[in-house]
């Protein structure tokens, strides 16, 4: 068992860590009584000008979040763990379930570039998630970097898509198991879901198979950290080996004349795959937010998350060219694609062995997913944007417990009822959203430090900014509307190029202390740029669930969280100056 003595203070010790109080969930002034809260709604106005404007910093999530989880995160992990966490997280997840559907409803034989097109925009959001987690490694990943660089606000808007994320990430993954699961037993996907008539399209196949596997994943990432990453590398090299099996039996097996038509739905096609087969990549972020956990993160870190990110990349374009090139694109199974194209060519047997193999690297990934995104739950708690009852730190596991079953339980729900379909959609907008923003932060990292940065230099800088954020708004509206031919997009081109190059002149005020992005702002720049592109490139649908669960999330943080972090916030300032006020009685005694 991963257990290591630490020192803690006495105080939390002496608490259970199983405790259901208001004090636990609610301990801010606002919520005291109810007429405290109905002042704290009259002055909703004022705290939202305040939170749009206030901003986190290195030193208070690194140290003072902390305090609120009572017990610390154990550094166990080193960059051999990671390695592997990255692969674990990544593979064995999108590639087995996304790809037959995307290759057999958009993409065809094309669906090789579009896994090309996602990887290179997610190696683009590696390299920013790496400086920042060298720089700020801490639980929260994404949440906390936002909340230094833009701000309480935009933190919160990112937060809400963590945990949509989290939730529909793990139970997209619960559904495509037990997709896998029943296509073993009988070939058929839904063999062991129930249908209910009387549910929407899209809603009435409840799974209870999905049901169970996630509350087992979720189980063994609640015991611990270190033992949980050792189940994870050992099988993630036995998933390597038989990934290059598939790899190899598919190029032996391949025809060429099944890469014809190679753009069946026009070269459009290739980036509405490359928006969903993007879910193929997420996970690599979760090594961000085990940055808390790492031994050096410094060093780890990059290693870790870039080597395996360009790894993956690779890995994935053979296995989808693999996959179109031994079976004509309209005759791929859009629920259990590697499976059902081994019976196919009569190697019964590899088709189990491809199907075991799905079924455990989607378990891995489930195992990874639940460690990460209990630490993003974790981070946010911490900050009382959720109640911080789940920033808990169990003492004797060492993992936040609280956050895992908040996870689990709604992930458990949504993975009864909706299909894979409607999950990756909502799925993939939500990534792609963070990763942007990932990338604004650090623009905003280099160029802008308070009390530093000079105002006419911060105005250039956000010039150059919306420069660049519209040419590729611009350059995305014109694709969908297929309008305007070549000179809309030479138009578009030259603008971000002279927005980036504007920003390049400009004096930046932070380097990086240990490990930076490279070409800077270029890179982020073109991250902006890809992950805006493969946002448009999502239908309709995606953009309205998108809005409808943001308008949710923006209800609730009128109602609870602006209210909850402003009342933290502004005692933590009330905290500082009764510290200085006894630090000045001391000095004068």
């Amino acid at each position: 068992m991963d257990v290591q003595t630490e020192q803690h203070d006495p105080e939390p010790l002496s608490r259970s860590y199983w405790r259901w109080s208001k004090q636990d969930f609610f301990p801010e002034a606002s919520f005291e009584s109810l007429a405290s809260y109905r002042t704290s709604l009259s002055h909703t106005c004022s705290r939202l000008k305040d939170r749009l404007f206030d901003r986190s910093t290195d030193a208070f999530e690194l140290v003072e979040l902390r305090k609120a989880s009572e017990h610390h995160m154990r550094k166990c992990l080193t960059w051999w763990d990671l390695v592997w966490l990255s692969f674990g997280s990544v593979v064995g997840s999108g590639i087995f379930t996304i790809t037959g559907l995307e290759a057999h409803d958009h993409a065809g034989p094309s669906i090789v570039l579009a896994y090309a097109a996602s990887g290179l925009s997610a190696l683009l959001s590696a390299f920013c998630y790496t400086e920042f987690a060298v720089e700020i490694p801490v639980a929260g990943g994404s949440f906390s970097y936002l909340r230094v660089e833009l701000g309480d606000f935009i933190a919160f808007i990112a937060a809400g898509n963590i945990l949509l994320e989290a939730v529909v990430g793990a139970a997209g993954l619960g559904r495509a198991w037990s997709s896998y699961f029943a296509s073993i037993i009988k070939n058929n996907p839904d063999f062991l879901r129930i249908k209910v008539s009387v549910l929407a399209e899209g809603f009435n196949l409840l799974d209870p198979v999905a049901v169970g596997v996630l509350l087992v994943a979720n189980g063994l990432a609640m015991s611990g950290t270190k033992r949980t990453s050792f189940l994870n590398w050992v099988s993630s090299i036995v998933t390597a080996g038989v990934i290059v099996f598939i790899i190899a039996v598919g190029f032996v097996h391949a025809k060429s004349s099944n890469l014809v038509p190679f753009f069946p739905k026009g070269v459009k096609g290739v980036f509405v795959a490359a928006a969903v087969v993007y879910w193929s990549y997420t996970g690599f972020d979760m090594v961000a937010t085990m940055a808390e956990e790492t031994k050096r993160p410094a060093r780890d870190i990059p290693l870790g998350l870039i080597g395996s990110m360009a790894m993956i990349t690779v890995v994935y374009c053979l296995m989808a060219l693999a996959l179109t090139m031994m079976q004509k694109y309209t005759e791929i199974d859009r629920d259990a694609a590697y499976s059902v194209a081994f019976g196919k060519i009569g190697m019964n047997w590899a088709k189990y062995l491809v199907g075991i193999c799905a079924l455990k690297g989607m378990t891995t990934s489930l195992l990874v997913g639940s460690l990460g995104q209990a630490r993003y739950t974790t981070q946010i708690a911490r900050a009382h944007m959720i109640p911080p009852w789940f920033a808990l730190v169990h003492p004797r596991t060492g993992t936040p417990i609280n956050a895992t079953l908040l996870v689990t339980v709604t992930s458990v729900i949504v993975a009864f009822f909706s299909s894979l379909d409607v999950l990756s959609s909502v799925f993939s907008f939500s990534t792609l959203f963070i990763f942007m923003l990932i990338a604004v932060a650090l623009l905003v990292r280099r160029y802008y430090v308070r009390d530093m940065t000079a105002k006419n230099d911060f105005v250039k800088f956000l010039v150059c900014l919306f420069v660049i954020i519209g040419s590729c708004i611009g350059g995305t509206t014109i694709w969908n509307l297929d309008r305007g031919g070549w000179i809309g997009y030479v138009v578009v081109v030259v603008v971000w190029v002279s927005g980036t190059v504007a920003m390049a002149m400009l004096p930046r005020h932070r380097v990086p202390k240990v490990w930076g992005v490279p070409l800077i702002p270029w890179l982020p720049s073109l991250s902006i740029g890809m992950n805006i592109f493969l946002i448009g490139s999502l239908g309709s649908v995606a953009f309205l669930r998108f809005f409808i669960c943001s308008a949710v999330m923006l209800v609730y943080y009128l109602l609870v969280g602006l209210h909850a972090t402003y009342d933290v916030a502004h005692q933590n300032e009330e905290d500082l100056k009764e510290d200085n006020r006894m630090e000045h009685v001391n000095q004068g005694a």
